[in-house]
C-alpha cells in the first residue's frame, strides 16, 4: 500500500475506533441514567435514544474499524496474526461487536419500560454490564495500540505468506 493511502487508512481507522469508544461511553451514560432514575418516563426516553446511537454510530463505526484494521494488518509489517497485540485487538473488536449484537437490547428495554412501567433492575444492570464490558475491551484495544507488546504468535504471518 502506498504511504499516502496507508496514512489515510490509518487515520480512518483511528477516527472510527475513537468514535466507537465515545459512542459506547454515551450508551454507558444513558443506560446508567436509565437504571438509576426513579422516573420511568426518563428511563423510557433514554432507552428510545439508544437504538439511534447504535444504528447511526455503533454499527457503522465498528464495521469501519474492523475493515480498516484487517486491511492494515494484511498490508503492514505488523501482520494480521503475527503479533499478539494485533490479534488481540482483532479479537477484542469482534467480541465487542458480538456483545452488542447478542446481549445489548435497547429496543427490548424501551418496550419493557413503555407506559411508565419500570424494567427489572437485574435486566437494567445487565445492560449496563454489557456496555461496561464493551468499554473495557475498547480501552484495552487502545492501550494495545499505544504500547504494542512485542510478543509474537508466529514468526511468519500465515495470511501474508500466501
Amino acid at each position: 500500500m502506498r504511504p499516502r493511502v496507508r496514512k489515510t487508512v490509518v487515520a480512518i481507522h483511528i477516527v472510527a475506533s475513537v468514535a466507537l469508544l465515545g459512542e459506547v461511553w454515551g450508551l454507558v451514560v444513558l443506560n446508567t441514567a436509565a437504571t438509576l432514575t426513579d422516573d420511568p418516563g426518563l428511563a423510557h426516553a433514554a432507552y428510545l435514544l439508544m437504538p439511534a446511537l447504535v444504528f447511526a454510530g455503533g454499527i457503522p463505526l465498528s464495521l469501519v474499524s474492523l475493515v480498516t484494521g484487517v486491511l492494515l494488518g494484511l498490508t503492514s509489517h505488523w501482520g494480521l496474526l503475527r503479533h499478539v497485540w494485533v490479534a488481540a485487538k482483532l479479537a477484542l473488536l469482534v467480541a465487542t461487536i458480538c456483545l452488542g449484537m447478542f446481549l445489548f437490547d435497547p429496543e427490548g428495554m424501551a418496550a419493557a419500560t413503555e407506559g411508565g412501567i419500570r424494567a427489572a433492575t437485574t435486566r437494567q444492570w445487565g445492560q449496563v454490564a454489557v456496555l461496561g464490558c464493551q468499554l473495557a475491551m475498547l480501552l484495552t484495544s487502545t492501550a494495545l495500540s499505544v504500547f504494542k507488546p512485542r510478543a509474537r504468535l508466529w514468526s511468519v504471518d500465515p495470511v501474508q505468506s500466501r
